[in-house]
């Protein structure tokens, strides 16, 4: 049947699923044609070893744009931006320029790692109880909270990358853009993941207009090995690209945000409760982001960096090492390592819902919560006959003597499990480690009409009460006030100079996740790729233990369960299916080639990629 260009062209400006078609504002030519007609998406390959340059990312499309960027000379700041910009095409369900995310890059010339803490703020109008039902006095429906324009935070994801690029990179934020405004435009293959993600989304999807014209076209879910185009998105780069992130903080993307935090399209007759938000312009035009001092750690050797509060990865993860430095874990015992693991994540835990928030609302003891005095004092609680029953009481780590008394906490709040990770290197050394996120999978629900990109819910990581009652919370809402996030972008370096780069998404299983990776590289044996491989476990100051079901058929799960532990099945998160993170790392090796890793399997696996193979 016959279709006329001009019609086809008015029918996909405002859904996802369309003819192959390149417009012209896209910069269409023949090799893009021929790019659009493929069917099958770039090759996925869970290992790369090779010079000049490295990305790795959940997918495979993000990974080739930050290749592209170091194949025209571009440096690591550079592709990661391309490679974060391109994720908000193809996941845009965990990232997007909707969200917010840390970004931690190790400089080769200067031997520092520096950071960049782009994310989201509440508006100026939220308060301590703006999640709290003002009739009962008690906090809202969670559900309800999501689900609404109250739980949309400021973004700080195009901050970030123009802070990155301004700061460390080579090339403008349009260049960086290239790539992911022309997959936008082109559209990509849909696979399992993509369709499994937006079906697991369906129903609150379908409740907002513009989040289901474009997510589920025609009604319909998408089709694997279809093609989805977003010209909605493509045009938002392409303006960002030409004008700047101004488009955004103080332009006509902003206004287009505000109007949709404030009224979100709810679909006609959907029994949804949306609640309005309460950004403003003025919020927008006041965000920024922040430059912080990495945390740093030693263990083993090894100089561990991560980010600083508002996350609280770094802290969580770099006090979890210092416990276990206290011990020998080895290959020979890893039962013994894997308990010693479980309590030291339990113990950090405790210490991180207690102490850490945004650290110009609170004064967190960031320095204190790594210092190897405090470390030992809580390994005194580590016993390697028996277990530590959740909830762990904090310690404080400002009062010598505090960190062995045994007592119980507060309950472990929530955090969504969502979000993405990449890594990329360059062939001068430049390393960047870079986690963004718009929190639950999916977000808000809520898509800026003719954007093309969903809006965030990290609001949703305040706690909305305090958790433990009598005691101060600083991870309450408050205007203009970073909720604290568990991403742990990690960069290691060894003698000065890098060895490995990881990070992970999974809400508060970031932290277990990266620090699970690190252990089994550095203490249990095991290469990069192997100890991204390995099946997962994730304590979190609960009675229980979360696992993957491999790990669960190991003999060391039989073995821990002797010893008094308890696991559960790991909720289903990224797919229908249980899984806890998903790694992307590289790590420098000792002839000099890099070797980049993603996951061989979950997630439907990752991409990693190098520029040359090989030497």
């Amino acid at each position: 049947m016959a279709v006329h260009r001009a019609v086809v062209a008015v029918a996909c400006t405002a859904a996802l699923a369309c003819p192959l078609l390149i417009p012209a504002a896209f910069g269409s030519s023949p090799a893009a044609h021929d790019s659009a007609s493929r069917a099958e998406p770039p090759p996925k390959q869970a290992v790369a070893r090779g010079s000049g340059g490295a990305v790795s990312s959940v997918n495979p499309y993000a990974s080739q744009a930050g290749l592209k960027v170091l194949r025209r000379g571009g440096n690591a700041v550079d592709a990661a931006v391309a490679t974060a910009a391109a994720l908000g095409v193809v996941e845009p369900y965990s990232a997007g320029i909707g969200g917010g995310g840390y970004f931690v890059y190790y400089d080769a010339k200067s031997k520092k790692v520096r950071t960049i803490d782009g994310r989201e703020t509440a508006p100026a109008r939220m308060r301590a109880d703006s999640f709290v039902d003002k009739s009962t006095g008690k906090p809202l429906p969670f559900d309800e909270v999501v689900n609404s324009g109250l739980s949309v935070g400021v973004p700080g994801t195009p901050a970030t990358w123009q802070k990155a690029l301004d700061d460390w990179g080579t090339v403008g934020l349009g260049q960086a853009l290239r790539p992911a405004t022309r997959l936008a435009g082109d559209g990509f293959v849909v696979n399992e993941e993509f369709r499994a993600q937006t079906e697991m989304n369906e129903e609150r999807f379908r409740d907002f207009g513009s989040t289901a014209e474009l997510f589920l076209p025609n009604g319909e879910l998408p089709v694997v090995g279809s093609r989805f185009r977003n010209p909605g998105l493509a045009r938002t780069y392409k303006e960002l690209g030409r004008d700047g992130v101004d488009a955004l903080y103080r332009g006509d993307i902003g206004r287009d945000v505000v109007r949709t935090v404030q009224k979100p399209p709810v679909a006609p007759g959907s029994d949804r409760k949306v609640r309005p938000g309460l950004m403003e312009r003025g919020d927008l035009t006041a965000y920024d982001t922040v430059r912080r001092a990495p945390t740093r750690t030693t263990y083993r050797g090894h100089d561990v960096f991560s980010m600083a509060p508002s996350s609280s990865g770094g802290t969580t993860v770099g006090e979890a090492l210092n416990i276990l430095e206290n011990s020998e874990l080895s290959p020979d015992d890893r039962t013994q390592a894997l308990h010693r693991y479980i309590e030291a994540s339990r113990i950090g835990f405790a210490d991180r819902n207690r102490w850490v928030g945004d650290p110009a609302f609170s004064d967190v003891p960031t320095h204190e919560l790594l210092s190897k005095r405090f470390a030992k004092e809580r390994a005194c609680l580590i016993r390697p006959d028996s277990v530590l029953k959740s909830p762990v009481a904090p310690a404080d780590p400002r009062s010598p003597g505090s960190g062995c008394t045994q007592a119980k906490g507060g309950k472990e709040p929530y955090e969504g499990p969502s979000t993405t990770h990449l890594v990329a290197s360059d062939r001068w050394g430049n390393v960047v480690s870079y986690t963004l996120t718009i929190e639950q999978t999916g977000g808000s629900a809520i898509t800026v009409p003719g954007r093309g990109f969903l809006l965030n819910n990290e609001l949703s990581d305040f706690n909305f009460t305090p958790i433990t009652e009598g005691v101060p919370d600083p991870n309450l809402p408050g205007p203009g006030k970073r909720p604290r996030s568990s991403m742990s972008p990690t960069i290691v370096l060894k003698d000065g100079e890098p060895q490995i780069a990881v990070g992970s998404p999974g809400g508060a299983t970031i932290i277990t996740t990266v620090l699970q990776t690190l252990v089994n590289r550095l203490d249990l044996g095991m290469s990069l790729p192997e100890a991204v491989a390995a099946p997962r476990i994730s304590q979190r100051n609960r009675p229980d233990t979360e696992a993957e079901p491999a790990f669960l058929k190991t003999p060391e799960s039989k073995e821990l369960e002797k010893l008094g532990h308890s696991f559960v099945l790991a909720p289903e998160t990224f797919t229908p299916s249980p899984e806890i993170g998903a790694v992307a790392a590289l790590e420098f090796l000792p002839d000099g080639r890099v070797e980049a890793v993603a996951e061989p399997k979950r997630r439907g696996g990752g991409s990693a990629m190098v520029l040359h193979e090989g030497r």
